[in-house]
């Protein structure tokens, strides 16, 4: 098994404390996107209803993503890229459905609801993940202190994206439904992509991923009459942060997985939306500070310390190995 030694060390990526560090920074990442999305939207001068043009916006982030984690993986291992016919079709597989996919059910989903009940949406992936996980693996079950972590999480989640419009209920496919589904082959995804790691390098899975969803997105983006023209020093600064940030948080998230039950690390999910607002209120001249922000940090928190709780070693044998 080719690995990167330098950057995988198992014993440092299945350690508790470890995990949680490199679990919050991957959150606080992809909660960083929210914010700086909406920037670039701005400095692009992508309208809110030009979804075609956010394709090719999120297509270019993807591509340069998986283009930097391609090339250090050439830098850092001096070795060529080794796939058989059957790894490089997995690869084109996971890409096509994990960033291309996913991400196109995601934008406009969120493009036909409020970003408040789009954000609670997402936070399904947790529930997916955790679900799947115990019909997958024997040391991966589903339990009392699981199924309370994640009720207590999703509750904070719930509340940071607290607005009046969550009293009147309503549904529709193309918005809350896409959204539910984008959180559903991100889960099932992250599980194919944890597989992938016991015989391909995580940098490689990582880059070829985002690299054949980002031309995918582009394309269709596109097609679809979609254009990203407007490139300044601001706007092209906001790229290449959303480039970097994309690469160190699917990159590290992968890791996680590799060596980690999938209920342990998705857990940490509920923390993106929290995040999110933090760093919104943050970036976007907003109060950061609010009541509800810190309930909701908590409640999450609790909600994790739960699920990662070690209850019995009789039933959660080698609690934080890899899975049988």
């Amino acid at each position: 098994m080719n690995e990167i030694k330098a950057m995988e060390n198992p014993n440092k990526f299945s350690d508790p404390l470890f995990v949680t560090l490199v679990a919050s920074i991957c959150c606080l990442l992809w909660g960083s996107a929210y914010p700086f999305i909406k920037l670039g939207y701005s400095a692009f001068d992508i309208l809110a209803e030009d979804i075609p043009s956010k394709f090719v916006f999120a297509g270019y982030r993807f591509i340069l993503a998986g283009l930097l984690l391609l090339f250090l993986f050439r830098v850092i291992s001096k070795r060529k890229f080794e796939l058989s016919g059957r790894q490089f079709s997995s690869l084109i597989l996971l890409g096509l459905f994990q960033t291309g996919l996913q991400y196109l059910f995601f934008y406009v989903g969120v493009a036909n609801t409020t970003g408040v009940k789009g954000s609670i949406m997402n936070a399904t992936t947790t529930f997916f993940s955790v679900v799947l996980a115990h019909f997958l693996y024997k040391n991966d079950k589903l339990s009392k202190n699981k199924i309370a972590g994640c009720l207590l999480g999703f509750i904070g989640v719930i509340i940071v994206n607290f607005h009046s419009n969550l009293l009147e209920f309503s549904f529709s496919l193309t918005g809350e439904g896409f959204v539910i589904i984008a959180a559903l082959i991100f889960s099932i995804t992250a599980i194919y992509a944890k597989h992938l790691t016991g015989s391909i390098d995580v940098l490689v899975i990582t880059g070829v991923s985002l690299l054949v969803g980002g031309l995918g997105l582009t394309i269709l983006g596109l097609l679809l009459g979609g254009r990203v023209t407007h490139f300044t020093l601001e706007s092209t600064g906001i790229l290449i942060y959303l480039v970097l940030l994309s690469s160190a948080a699917f990159c590290l998230w992968n890791l996680l997985l590799k060596y980690n039950k999938v209920g342990k690390v998705s857990v940490y999910n509920f923390l993106i939306p929290v995040f999110g607002a933090l760093l919104s209120a943050l970036f976007l001249g907003e109060t950061i500070l609010e009541f509800k922000n810190l309930v909701a940090l908590l409640f999450v928190s609790i909600g994790i310390y739960m699920v990662n709780r070690v209850t019995s070693s009789k039933f959660f044998p080698n609690e934080w190995g890899p899975p049988t």
